[in-house]
């Protein structure tokens, strides 16, 4: 089952306390709100996918608690973007001195983009749909995002201010100058 996009605009239209709750309320859906104020409803993920997305998460938290630089988050985390959309990246980083500066209450949805943002391709997931996200992610400040695309198994690498780099297959991914040390095992993730 693919993603449902929703344009409710003629009928509601939701504050941000408001979309939080409905995401509270719905905790069996993965819900994301664009720009526009349109709202995604993702399915839930077949279990290649499920397992793909746990191993990913895993290695970049294995790395965080020992570099303890910043915060590791998994994809049913909400980020509430600078151009006002609502989104949740497969899993995502955030550098702990931009968490501490801000006065967060436990349950709400980060108000910031992540430093480090991750996209992994389902079966389901249209590639076009993913490109767009990376490169929102790009224009609301992530310095690092990587679209994993286990069906053509290849690895699209985003970059502040820099073409798209497109690796083919490769075995690890650098976390480069955003997660200084941090290489991502690819095994088990990609093909």
């Amino acid at each position: 089952m693919n993603a449902v996009t929703l344009n409710i605009n003629a009928i509601a239209s939701f504050t941000d306390e408001q979309f939080f709750q409905l995401c509270q309320d719905n905790r069996d859906l993965r819900l994301e709100r664009t720009v526009e104020g349109e709202l995604i409803i993702m399915p839930p993920t077949g279990w290649i996918s499920g397992n793909r997305n746990s191993k990913l998460t895993a290695r970049l938290e294995l790395w965080a608690e020992n570099d303890d630089t910043g915060f590791t988050f998994d994809s049913s985390t909400g980020y509430k973007l600078p151009n006002g959309a609502e989104r949740s990246p497969d899993a995502s980083w955030v550098k702990r001195e931009r968490i501490e500066a801000l006065n967060l209450r436990p349950n709400q949805f980060l108000p910031l983009a992540p430093d480090l943002a991750i996209e992994l391709r389902s079966a389901t997931d249209s590639l076009t749909v993913l490109q767009q996200k990376m490169q929102e992610y790009m224009r609301c400040g992530v310095r690092l995002g990587w679209l994993i695309d286990p069906q053509h198994n290849r690895v699209e690498v985003y970059r502040q201010d820099r073409d798209v780099e497109i690796l083919e297959a490769p075995s690890y991914l650098s976390g480069e100058d955003v997660l200084l040390g941090f290489e991502l095992n690819l095994r088990g993730i990609l093909g």
